[in-house]
């Protein structure tokens, strides 16, 4: 099809809106409601333009580009209809930006400045709704909603939780939970999807900065760190620098300066979770236990099946999470070989996962009166404690971080990507299995950004049927099927961010996909050009096995680096 655009004639395709050719151009029309990938709603109406022929300004994300159609996105009446828009917003608005946890990041208030918003027109209507603070993952501020609907479509559409959604009519909607309950009691999973997608101060994580910081500056506590696979690869976009960008060593570096007495890898302790649980996998393959298998380490496709699909619990590996097994070992080993009371030591974790703040909450991750990790940051909190402390990345040496929870392998490192979970218990299963390493090492069938990803490898005489799936909604479908009957999947890898832990809901916000598949291109760098590629190879594990726990799935390591799952209403867990 022909069109012309702001008088330049333009190709388009059958099927495409105006706001794809727009953007194909690369012409610029602000969003506030759109969401790639998903069908349009036309909810904001900024995103209009004029189309000669038309009584009025259309909005472009829902309206499909035709032949001939003549375009203008920025003439006056355009520029003016933008503008208003955003002054009606601002009218229900409250003016507390310097305090807002979504600076700088908030598209509200990039739209007042780009369209030259600076003073209110309309009268003020206030909402007056309470904040909801009941999650230990979420908090949610109804003044600062836009109805724009995003969180409600990510919740319902890409999650399948439709744990929120809108409320009442007109002038009176707002979003809320069922019953207008708050989130700890709703099927809420914690994901931080929607704070992902909420373009204001509406839907922020809890802030754990505090604590952590009062953690920090006393002299009783001794205070430790680790950080997430993928904060490595994600951190560096807010600072400024290109997506993907790999800041290790300096991370390590900059943690140390802020005053954490020992910094560790969970990429460690993500090979420490292979060894379990591929250990548990060959185990219920050669004793006919229960499958497919499940893996365990997302925490909010923990919440999910237990609150939908209870039934499918013992499908489930019994693992911990790498964070919580990290988090076992640090108050147990750890403590034991440093000399210091467990009670002193207060563990803090950078994660990319909102999630993981509801995880530490759970009553079954800590022993003897004291939890396994004492404190979640996101890599969005992480960069404002890094701040706070005046540390500049780009001026730092790289070090290595602690032992003996240092040394990890790629395999280990490719959790931060979906499918790495699924990549790196394979090398381990298949050398278990056989005694033999897996061919090369990679199953290029898992890698990659689709939602569902499903690959049949030899191992011995054994067919394997396995399975990576990101996003709850394509998690949804894959249990309904083995529900139905489907048998030909022994092993199964949920994650429950789309993507997986690259597109966390504690990430840097990506303006698109792109950044999410730089992410995870380096995950995947990061393996092809190091020694280690294997979890059962790393020294430090074996050292760690032969030292305290002995083997994979023997007494000592099954009492602190697993657990079980059981049918829980909503209010049980938060």
């Amino acid at each position: 099809m022909k069109l012309t655009i702001n008088g330049n004639p333009v190709e388009a395709q059958p099927g495409d809106t105006i706001l794809a050719v727009l953007r194909r151009q690369g012409i610029h029309v602000p969003t506030l409601c759109h969401m790639e990938g998903l069908l349009p709603s036309g909810a904001c109406r900024i995103c209009v333009v004029e189309v000669e022929g038309q009584n009025n300004l259309i909005p472009s994300c829902s309206f499909p580009a035709a032949e001939g159609m003549k375009i203008i996105t920025s003439s006056p009446k355009v520029i003016n209809a933008r503008k208003t828009i955003v002054e009606l917003l601002l009218g229900s608005h409250p003016d507390d930006c310097l305090y807002c946890a979504k600076q700088p990041t908030c598209e509200l208030s990039r739209l007042s400045s780009d369209y030259g918003v600076r003073s209110r027109r309309f009268p003020v209507a206030k909402k007056k709704k309470p904040l909801d603070i009941s999650s230990p993952s979420i908090s949610r501020d109804p003044d600062k909603c836009i109805l724009c609907g995003k969180c409600v479509r990510v919740c319902e559409e890409t999650q399948t939780v439709a744990c929120i959604d809108f409320v009442k009519r007109g002038s009176d909607s707002f979003i809320g939970c069922a019953f207008d309950s708050s989130l700890n009691v709703s099927s809420c999973v914690n994901c931080g999807q929607c704070i992902n997608v909420c373009p204001t101060g509406a839907l922020t994580e809890k802030d754990d900065i505090q604590p952590v910081m009062d953690a920090l500056f006393d002299k009783d506590k001794y205070v430790v760190v680790q950080h997430a696979p993928s904060i490595s690869v994600s951190l560096a976009e807010e600072f400024g620098l290109p997506p993907g960008t790999d800041v290790n060593g300096v991370m390590t570096a900059a943690m140390r300066k802020m005053g954490f007495k020992a910094v560790f890898d969970t990429s460690f302790s993500a090979d420490l979770t292979i060894m379990e649980e591929a250990s548990e996998l060959a185990h219920r393959v050669k004793n006919g236990g229960v499958l497919p298998m499940f893996t365990s380490c997302s925490p909010g496709w923990i919440k999910f099946i237990e609150t939908f699909y209870p039934e499918m619990l013992p499908h489930l590996s019994t693992c911990k999470s790498p964070q919580q097994m990290l988090g076992a070992m640090i108050k147990t080993y750890y403590a034991k070989k440093q000399g210091i009371n467990p009670a002193k030591i207060y563990s803090v974790s950078v994660m990319p996962c909102t999630a993981k703040k509801f995880e530490v909450t759970r009553p079954e991750m800590g022993r003897e009166g004291y939890a396994d990790i004492d404190a979640v940051v996101t890599t969005r909190e992480f960069a404002q404690l890094l701040r706070i402390h005046g540390i500049d990345l780009k001026t730092l040496q790289p070090e290595e971080p602690d032992l003996p929870f240092g040394d990890r392998s790629t395999a280990g490192k490719l959790f931060g990507a979906s499918g790495g979970v699924m990549e790196a218990a394979l090398r381990t299963a298949h050398f278990l299995l056989t005694g033999k390493e897996l061919g090369a090492l990679k199953v290029e069938a898992v890698r990659g950004q689709a939602g569902v990803k499903e690959a049949r490898l030899k191992v011995g005489a054994l067919e394997v049927g396995v399975a990576a799936v990101s996003g709850l909604g394509n998690a949804r479908k894959l249990v309904e099927e083995i529900k139905n009957g489907r048998k030909d999947l022994h092993f199964i890898e949920v994650m429950t961010c789309p993507g997986g832990c690259i597109n966390g809901g504690g990430q840097p916000i990506a303006k698109n996909k792109a950044a999410v598949i730089e992410r995870m291109r380096a995950l995947y760098n990061i393996d092809a050009t190091e020694k280690l590629r294997t979890s059962h190879a790393n020294k430090a594990v074996q050292a760690l096995y032969k030292d305290f726990l002995g083997k994979p799935l023997g007494e000592k390591s099954h009492h602190l680096l697993h657990t079980k799952y059981a049918r829980r209403k909503a209010a049980d867990v938060g």
